[in-house]
């Protein structure tokens, strides 16, 4: 092999093996973008009260918060925040409720995507319980309201007094559609068994 070919070959390589670094450093760095730039908890877990709430009383701050939801064009259901607004003592647990409704004859399995407004106030609002940390099944024409509970902690920076917690719904289509499968495989099963 000729040296022009060795160092082509030896640069592919160092191509190959950079690629590769990078493409596993995403992983980590798009945790931390997630999880402590956003707020966005990637392990479907809640943040526990305790560890946000202060153990000593905190100078009296009040911040509103306003709520908003949509849905993406393929989801066929409705969804809004049962309240627009909620005034808040920074450091103490809130609930809020969302309102989610399947406009379609079939069940269909949601998937809710959080955002905090403005972003540097994003590490500062921490949920505790959320039905964004799971898929969300609704049958054929279901109501539901869906909580989330909240703490913001007093940390938040002081000219920030109005947080936005904003939800969009994504139609989630492998689940749906394992949805739309299982009564079949089970009549299936039934019906093999009565043979």
């Amino acid at each position: 092999m000729s040296g022009a070919r060795k160092s082509d070959v030896v640069k592919l390589v160092c191509v190959a093996v950079a690629a590769f670094a990078f493409t596993f450093s995403l992983v980590p760095l798009y945790r931390i973008a997630c999880e402590k730039v956003f707020g966005i908890r990637l392990d479907g877990s809640a943040v526990s009260e305790s560890a946000v709430v202060p153990a000593t009383p905190v100078a009296e701050r009040w911040v509103t918060v306003e709520f908003d939801g949509s849905v993406n064009s393929k989801l066929p259901w409705s969804f809004r925040p049962n309240e627009s607004t909620k005034r808040v003592r920074v450091g103490e647990v809130y609930e809020t409720t969302y309102y989610a409704h399947n406009n379609s004859a079939v069940p269909v399995v949601g998937s809710a995507t959080p955002s905090v407004a403005p972003a540097r106030a994003s590490g500062y609002f921490q949920k505790t319980e959320c039905f964004c940390f799971t898929l969300q099944t609704l049958q054929a024409g279901e109501t539901r309201d869906m909580p989330v509970r909240f703490i913001i902690d007093p940390a938040l920076p002081a000219d920030v007094n109005t947080v936005t917690l904003s939800y969009m719904f994504y139609k989630n289509d492998l689940a749906t559609e394992r949805l739309s499968q299982a009564p079949r495989a089970g009549a299936l099963t039934t019906a093999r068994a009565t043979r």
